[in-house]
């Protein structure tokens, strides 16, 4: 079943919510957690899960993801059919980028056709979660179906976002509905809707049929949600697989996360940091893999006036080095250094980070190799930060990769009064 499946990772999305993180970068390519990247989960799943042939689909911004693939998951043997390899646009079927989600993989239908696979799962490239999709296939297959679809339980509010379904106690597809202004509760519980989590099982002939007859139609987006799966909800056996509740090697959390917009990043990487978190990244039997790069070990020492550092509650990247600063609740990647009388608090700091004396940080993203001048302040003052960086709906402020500062406008030691709470100024 395994050998005779073709995983195809979706991974060419603009990502025009989580930008600046998005400016230089594809969102699968976004760092996460101090240590990885947002692809390396799925691409994590797809390993553990058995499944050893992988298309990733790249467009937009693709260096970055592309150099990820090479350095970091240049893993399966060619000789053997195994491989993970990233598909730019090659406009073989006409003049234009990939368009749509269906219009992607149609793009690439003759690969599908030439792999031999008998089954398809379809992937995204910017969820954070665990899932053992061998045992999705297994569902597929003893359910007979001709597609199906992964699906959790979110808040109706919640539910706005996604592609919202309707089931039979059989667990038979009965209607979708892309994202939907009023969604459509379940049954059982009024207050919950059901929602696609947008991996797909097919029959492969049945894919390839379906991405040319969309092809034709005029009036198609080319989308998923919004044509395939109507239209083929409307000839029956399509089934919803409902994530977390069959537990194959993957601990029942239940965790999925889409990190699509700069809050809902944020609150994933600081899930990371509650006493119990929902993933457990220490989990010896389905570890995360990733790229890791010849650092040395993290290290707290003390500054040059003889103080000791604060570390309260973070993760700490390779390489990072806090000298005689202060820490709490916040994820630092490789090579950050927190230099004397500093304060980060509840910021997720990129690669190569350095954060002056004395400086303040407060709910920040910090991109990579920025260099925060002493005595700057970020994070307190959302007026003012919102004059020069990103600031998110929930008074998140994200400095952008090698964002200098203007020296000559920094006060040379921050401001000794209380500091106000932040208010929301502007949105992202």
């Amino acid at each position: 079943m395994l050998d005779r499946t073709l995983s195809i990772l979706l991974a060419g999305g603009v990502g025009t919510r989580l930008h600046p993180l998005t400016a230089d970068r594809a969102k699968p390519a976004v760092p996460f957690a101090g240590k990885y990247r947002i692809i390396d989960f799925t691409l994590t799943n797809c390993l553990h899960s058995g499944l050893r042939r992988v298309l990733v689909l790249t467009q937009y911004k693709s260096h970055s993801l592309q150099k990820h693939l090479r350095d970091g998951w240049s893993i399966f043997n060619p000789e053997c059919g195994e491989y993970i390899t990233p598909i730019p646009p090659q406009m073989r079927t006409g003049d234009t980028w990939y368009v749509g989600t269906a219009n992607a993989i149609y793009q690439n239908v003759f690969l599908l056709e030439r792999s031999g696979a008998e089954t398809a799962i379809i992937l995204s490239g910017d969820h954070i979660y665990r899932m053992d999709y061998a045992e999705m296939l297994k569902f597929h297959h003893e359910k007979k179906a001709a597609l199906t679809i992964a699906c959790m339980k979110t808040t109706l509010d919640d539910a706005r976002s996604f592609g919202v379904m309707g089931i039979n106690d059989a667990d038979h597809v009965l209607e979708f509905q892309e994202k939907p202004e009023s969604p459509k509760a379940m049954p059982d519980d009024p207050k919950s809707a059901l929602v696609s989590m947008g991996i797909y099982v097919f029959n492969m002939d049945l894919l390839c049929r379906e991405l040319k007859n969309d092809h034709e139609r005029a009036d198609s987006q080319h989308d998923f949600g919004k044509d395939i799966i109507p239209h083929l909800i409307q000839e029956g056996n399509v089934y919803a697989y409902r994530f977390g509740e069959t537990r194959g090697r993957v601990t029942p959390d239940r965790y999925w996360r889409d990190v699509g917009t700069i809050d809902a990043y944020y609150d994933a990487n600081m899930d990371l940091l509650k006493p119990k978190p929902a993933m457990d990244l220490y989990q010896d039997d389905w570890p995360i893999r990733t790229y890791h790069g010849q650092n040395p070990p993290a290290r707290m020492v003390a500054g040059d006036s003889g103080a000791d550092g604060i570390l309260v509650n973070s993760i700490l990247g390779a390489g990072s080095v806090i000298a005689g600063a202060t820490v709490r609740r916040s994820i630092l990647s490789a090579k950050v250094r927190v230099e004397e009388a500093a304060e980060v608090l509840d910021s997720i700091l990129f690669d190569r980070t350095v954060v002056g004396r004395k400086a303040k940080l407060r709910r920040c993203i910090i991109d990579k190799e920025v260099k925060i001048p002493p005595g700057e302040t970020i994070g307190y003052d959302l007026s003012k930060d919102a004059k020069r960086f990103t600031v998110s709906e929930q008074g998140v402020v994200v400095v952008p990769k090698g964002y200098k500062f203007c020296q000559e406008t920094m006060p040379s030691e921050p401001a000794e009064a209380a500091m106000p709470e932040p208010r929301l100024t502007k949105r992202a």
